[in-house]
């Protein structure tokens, strides 16, 4: 088959539609290894599209290649808690072996190496990606191994399955992770609470609309999330509750419908519960999903998994599958009449800001994830314009356990203003790495205590753009009124440099931020160039204050929560950890980051000058 034809057979898959152009240039990539001009070109042809915005979507996705890469594509985990565990050392010991500079292909072809943000193994680590499939518990013996293997050119697909293995990992579990939930027994629930609510004027599509006889059951699951008091899991705290009533009070044009869609683009570094929720339960999480879309009347669902979770994809595709021939997914669920719900998978494709819901609509409707300005909002006008609810996986799980149980049974555990149970990934420095699931109100300390940390300074909340605790703060509870978390809880002990925490961190959001507002855009690049200065020793308290500058500025003026959120780590550790910051200080007044005379070097090597008069010498010094 020629690259013609893969292509077109990719684009008559997809029906040549351009809203599906992230997983046309996806599926495309996966068989011809990178996006030529030449295949960007024939796919804008196919769908429709100007080239620019094929383009333009290829070269926003970091796992888009649109020059040649290696035919092994080895990607190391950048994500501090990896680096703690020697990536770094690792990947530079690969690069030796294979003759290979970082971030470059080989001159034959063959194999390229580079840092990606975070794979999600944060658990077990050192981790990678080979091609795109997730490598754990790297060692220097299996490096030696896996270089041989590259340099026969052995495929990956016969490379030892161990290599693979990616563990669950569960510690503590608690009503989502220790349930054996049965398929279907939410749904059943859920209907059956109609007959309660049968006699009411309700709508199943819209407050506007009636409801056909017998059908009162989607008022009676919203009272039931009421109930509940679910807030979302992503961080914020969302009424759930809220978020669906708004979504089916809003209005439809002629042939739309509304959507569910679950945002399982866990990209924070040092979260990993998706990943676990969607490998062991995933039926619990297209069930809250099915639930979901009863309450508000959609009939189309997606599932936004990130790219890092590659190989989740067939397994998921499976249990979608098995749902559709339980009648738990298609027309007619569970044999009621104009309940007809279906769910279909989007792969990312390396994007931290699609994790914000606006970001992820635009990459599921095929074009770069890039925030939308709001209002409206995605409840009213989401997916292709028509009212979307998103919520993550975790909220999800939540919402089926509520179907079933009921909204009193969900509110009895946790706190008053944070109902339920709380899924925390934790890693660092800690002798159980791994997922602990605890009702919301656990103290930071209790956590420590079971996964078997000791001497920590600090625990880095909800990843870099959450809170950064010290160890005077271990008293403070995981809850929505406290330390609200979207899941990590990354470890650090006595041994760690929180500058060095806080400037990976800073290299995190520089990398990720989408470029959209010049506040993000600029004032990610200047926080990382001034930890990267202060890091060679040329840092001041000039320097500092432009820290506390740049972070007043970021989060005031930028357009969406990632700007707003990039200064946290550095704030919080110069607010807490300052001496880590201090002892790097060159200069009490101003040291320049640009050594031009260093600059002339190559200059003066040139012309064969090395003589007094062709340096740059410091006027009040001469």
């Amino acid at each position: 088959m020629t690259e013609t034809d893969t292509i077109d057979a990719v684009l008559d898959r997809h029906r040549r539609d351009g809203t599906r152009l992230v997983q046309i240039l996806r599926e495309i990539q996966e068989q011809l290894n990178w996006l030529s001009p030449a295949t960007l070109t024939r796919v804008a042809e196919g769908i429709g599209w100007p080239r620019a915005m094929v383009s333009g979507t290829a070269s926003f996705y970091s796992f888009f290649h649109t020059r040649p890469r290696g035919k092994y594509c080895v990607l190391w985990s950048d994500n501090i808690t990896d680096r703690m565990l020697g990536n770094a050392e690792l990947m530079d010991a690969m690069c030796k072996k294979l003759w290979l500079e970082p971030g470059r292909v080989s001159e034959d072809g063959l194999v390229s190496v580079n840092t990606t943000s975070c794979t999600g193994m944060c658990d077990q680590g050192p981790a990678l990606l080979v091609n795109y499939r997730a490598v754990t518990g790297m060692t220097t013996a299996r490096l030696g191994e896996m270089v041989g293997l590259i340099r026969e050119q052995k495929p990956v697909a016969e490379w030892p399955a161990e290599w693979f293995k990616v563990d669950d990992n569960v510690r503590r579990a608690g009503i989502l992770l220790g349930g054996n939930f049965v398929p279907g027994s939410a749904l059943k629930a859920a209907l059956s609470r109609a007959t309660a609510y049968a006699t009411e004027a309700s709508n199943f599509r819209s407050v506007k609309e009636s409801l056909p006889a017998g059908m009162a059951g989607p008022l009676a699951m919203l009272d039931e999330m009421g109930k509940s008091r679910l807030r979302g899991r992503g961080g914020a705290g969302f009424s759930t509750r809220m978020k669906w009533e708004a979504c089916r009070n809003a209005p439809l044009k002629a042939g739309h419908t509304r959507i569910v869609v679950c945002n399982a683009d866990e990209g924070e570094p040092g979260t990993f519960k998706d990943r676990v929720l969607l490998t062991s339960h995933a039926d619990l999480v297209a069930e809250g999903m099915t639930d979901a879309a009863y309450a508000i009347g959609a009939t189309r669902g997606f599932i936004y998994l990130r790219g890092e979770y590659r190989y989740l994809l067939e397994p998921l595709e499976q249990a979608l599958a098995r749902r559709r021939e339980a009648g738990l997914l298609g027309r007619s669920i569970l044999g009621t009449q104009g309940f007809d719900f279906d769910i279909e998978i989007h792969l990312g494709a390396g994007a931290y800001v699609c994790g914000e819901e606006s970001a992820l609509i635009e990459s599921l409707e095929g074009k770069p994830g890039r925030p939308r300005i709001r209002p409206p909002f995605p409840v009213t006008n989401g997916y292709l314009d028509q009212p979307t609810v998103v919520n993550n996986v975790e909220t999800f799980a939540s919402a089926a356990l509520i179907a079933l149980h009921g909204g009193e049974w969900f509110a009895a555990h946790g706190t008053e203003k944070s109902s339920g149970s709380k899924i925390l990934s934790v890693s660092g420095d800690c002798e159980r790495p791994g997922l602990y699931e605890y009702p919301f109100g656990v103290t930071v300390r209790q956590v420590l205590e079971d996964c078997g940390a000791t001497d920590t300074q600090a625990v880095q909340i909800s990843g870099p753009s959450g809170i950064c605790v010290a160890a005077e703060e271990f008293g403070r509870r995981i809850a929505f009124e406290d330390l609200a978390t979207a899941g990590a809880f990354m470890v650090f002990d006595e041994s760690r440099d929180m500058f060095g925490v806080a400037r990976n961190f800073a290299h995190f959001f520089a990398h990720e931020s989408c470029g959209f507002c010049t506040p993000c855009r600029v004032g990610t690049t200047l926080v990382r160039n001034l930890m990267d200065k202060i890091a060679r020793g040329h840092g001041s308290p000039y320097d500092i204050n432009e820290l506390f500058k740049l972070h007043r500025v970021m989060q005031g003026a930028s357009h969406c929560g990632l700007g707003n959120s990039a200064c946290n780590p550095v704030f919080d550790t110069l607010n807490k950890f300052r001496p880590a910051y201090e002892r790097r200080l060159k200069s009490l007044d101003y040291e320049p980051a640009f050594d031009l005379d260093a600059a002339l070097s190559q200059a003066r090597q040139m012309t064969g000058r090395d003589d007094a008069a062709a340096h740059l010498t410091n006027e009040a010094e001469a």
